[in-house]
């Protein structure tokens, strides 16, 4: 039986609950799962896009602009992460005595209403192997529930609603949101240098792992990161290794590169259990493949059946996401941000194609351009040809003095570009059959991928 905070009794006893910044990528599954589990669910955004649309269509109402007005009836307000007390209907509800919570303490909430939570935490593969666990076990009729960061392609949605027990779960650590949540099951992939504007250093982010992990009764985690081991060192959790290396208790063995991504044994204590066939690039997604059989191999999936639904699996939005091949030419996006990300994305576009891999990268916060720099460069450097737009300043001010110039600059062959029709062209200008373009970052790039599609598909 879970511990009950609470959070927990305010979310029981709401029958509205109110929802500032809905269309957030973080806001938009959780409040389609609550509508789905009886709730009345509105919400608000600043501005129309392609989720506040689907929220509509799923029967919520949900206003464009933020008025006090629209909390009017609500017996519980959420708000995400950058929603600041000086908004109106924040203001409003405290006017009003009504109960608000951040959005991870309400999907804390929601956490403990599941007897099988499984929280993905790391710094890289969160929603890809969110994704992958939930469509194993969609699949194989487990009927999970699931918020996760991307779209899922067979569920048209970042949210699955499902009738078990099961409740998948991305747990992200920036500003320690995820250790709000009660995971039965918990999954560490990696701990690389990020958000340290929050941290201050890598042994914080290490340590808000390590208490992450202490809430679950069992965790998988990386055995071949010698950072994960020591974090989760001396824990009264049971901890479970996957890797390459044969010491783990999963490994990858015999693995081979496929037709679309790297073929693999897996092994438990040193018996084969069964094999996958990866159709998504990029050696990372060697372990993300095998972390999600690990979790549901143990609960009960059969590994044939783990096989066919991996088979099945493309991606996450905005996770290497393909827009499609027009003339030769593919169009890919992904949300990468990171260098190892950068880097991972370009790598695994190089497996594709003997032709040119051009990109453009969106840089995004400052403070991450500042510390993180360098290792954004030489990430980009594996490119053929770089774009870059000016750097999202998301929460920030620019007390670094850092520029996408910074980056375009120490790179042989980019340059900085604003207009995302000016982009547009330069990219489609850059290409011929057989090449790869890709727009990443963690902002609004992908429209430029829409738009070169859109241009592309129209020349024929």
């Amino acid at each position: 039986m879970k511990a009950v905070k609470q959070s927990d009794k305010l979310l029981d006893n709401a029958k509205r609950i109110h929802m500032i910044g809905i269309g957030g990528s973080g806001m938009c599954p959780l409040a389609e799962v609550l509508s789905t589990k009886g709730y009345t669910v509105s919400g608000s955004d600043t501005v129309e896009t392609a989720k506040t649309e689907y929220l509509r269509g799923l029967g919520i109402t949900v206003f464009i602009g933020q008025k006090p007005e629209n909390v009017e009836g609500a017996d519980l307000v959420a708000y995400s992460a950058a929603i600041p007390e000086t908004n109106p209907e924040r203001k409003a509800a405290a006017k009003k005595g009504i109960p608000t919570m951040e959005r991870s303490v309400l999907l804390g909430a929601l956490t403990r209403q599941y007897e099988n939570c499984i929280g993905v935490a790391g710094t890289h593969g969160k929603t890809t192997v969110s994704s992958i666990i939930t469509q194993i076990l969609l699949l194989n009729k487990r009927e999970p529930t699931a918020v996760i960061g991307g779209t899922l392609p067979i569920a048209g949605s970042s949210a699955v609603i499902g009738d078990s027990d099961i409740l998948v779960c991305e747990s992200c650590e920036f500003v320690n949101s995820f250790l709000e949540f009660s995971p039965d099951i918990s999954v560490l992939l990696n701990i690389d240098n990020d958000h340290l504007d929050f941290f201050g250093n890598m042994e914080n982010l290490a340590k808000s792992f390590r208490e992450f992990v202490s809430l679950s009764k069992v965790s998988y985690v990386n055995g071949d990161s010698q950072t994960v081991i020591d974090t989760v060192s001396g824990l009264d959790t049971k901890i479970i290794t996957f890797g390459k290396q044969k010491n783990n208790d999963f490994y990858a063995d015999n693995i081979k590169m496929g037709k679309y991504g790297y073929c693999f044994d897996v092994y438990k204590n040193g018996e084969k259990i069964g094999s996958l066939s990866m159709h998504i690039p990029g050696e990372h997604n060697i372990y993300n493949g095998l972390v999600s059989f690990a979790v549901c191999y143990d609960l009960g999936v059969s590994p044939e059946g783990i096989a066919e639904a991996v088979s099945k699996f493309t991606g996450a939005g905005r996770r290497f996401e393909s827009y499609g091949t027009f003339s030769g030419i593919q169009v890919i996006d992904d949300y990468a941000h990171h260098p190892t990300e950068i880097e991972a994305t370009i790598k695994a576009a190089k497996s594709l194609t003997d032709g040119k891999v051009t990109v453009v990268f969106q840089p995004f916060t400052y403070s991450r351009v500042a510390l993180l720099k360098d290792g954004m460069i030489k990430a980009l450097s594996h490119a053929d040809k770089v774009f870059l737009t000016p750097i999202v300043a998301s929460r920030e001010e620019n007390i670094y003095g850092v520029s996408s110039s910074d980056i375009a600059n120490a790179l042989p062959d980019a340059q900085v570009v604003e207009d995302y029709e000016l982009l547009t062209e330069k990219m489609i200008n850059s290409a011929q059959s057989g090449d790869i373009l890709i727009t990443m970052g963690a902002g609004d790039i992908y429209k430029v991928a829409e738009r070169i599609s859109e241009k592309l598909n129209e020349n024929g």
